[in-house]
């Protein structure tokens, strides 16, 4: 019993982690005995894997059509970003006054490999650039609590596919001032350009909801629309 719930876990990590590696777009459907295949297990802990992923929002089981990537309605994607405005500001104020050295040149090193990821277009090197720039800012916050909400809202997110490629150059810009602030120590201004940054994803969804093209189907996809994390 031990053995097989460790399998579990297992498995809903690799899976989890496919999908945080863009292995799976929103909608797609994932194929089951594919994965039993390419893990080397039997069915149980696959279905275990994606029961737990359901649970979370990641994936739909569809009875008689199989198991797809979940894609985010446009409200919910409004109503998570609502949320990680707040929590994500709240995280960057904290980080000021909290940031260590190490952190500090962290956040250089990513924004030194974003620039030429915002160049060159590469959205799902941006995403996951992106990702680690975030998730270093909630470390530094230095409030396990807080963190812990981020991600889970983060996690959520994952099905999430809006238009980003007209506005890397804004995010990275955002990106630039956040890292800026939080070396200055400078409380309020690491909170305001930090909630200016969710506020700017938020445009461009209503922006697409407004064009009425959402959510996305497969003929609808364009080259810029990937996963933002």
């Amino acid at each position: 019993m031990i053995v097989r719930e460790k399998l579990s876990n297992k498995v809903y990590s690799l899976i989890k982690e496919m999908i945080a590696n863009h292995r799976f777009e929103p909608g797609t459907r994932i194929n089951v005995e594919r994965l039993t295949k390419e893990f080397g297990v039997s069915r149980t802990p696959v279905w275990e894997a994606i029961g737990r992923l359901e649970q979370e929002g990641l994936v739909e089981n569809i009875p008689n059509r199989g198991v797809f990537m979940a894609v985010l309605t446009a409200d919910m994607a409004l109503w998570l970003y609502e949320v990680r405005e707040v929590l994500e500001g709240m995280a960057a104020r904290l980080a000021a006054t909290r940031i260590n050295p190490e952190a500090l040149s962290k956040l250089e090193t990513l924004l030194l490999e974003q620039a030429p990821i915002v160049e060159s277009g590469d959205l799902i090197a941006y995403s996951r650039s992106d990702f680690e720039f975030h998730a270093t800012i909630y470390e530094a916050s230095g409030n396990p609590v807080l963190q812990e909400f981020l991600e889970t809202i983060k996690n959520k997110m994952r099905p999430l596919s809006v238009r980003v490629k007209p506005a890397l150059t804004l995010l990275y810009r955002d990106h630039q001032l956040i890292r800026e602030s939080l070396s200055k120590g400078k409380s309020q201004d690491s909170e305001k350009y930090m909630r200016i940054h969710n506020q700017r994803v938020m445009s461009l969804i209503r922006e697409k909801m407004n064009s009425g093209f959402w959510p996305l189907d497969d003929q609808q996809q364009e080259p810029d629309l990937k996963l933002v994390t």
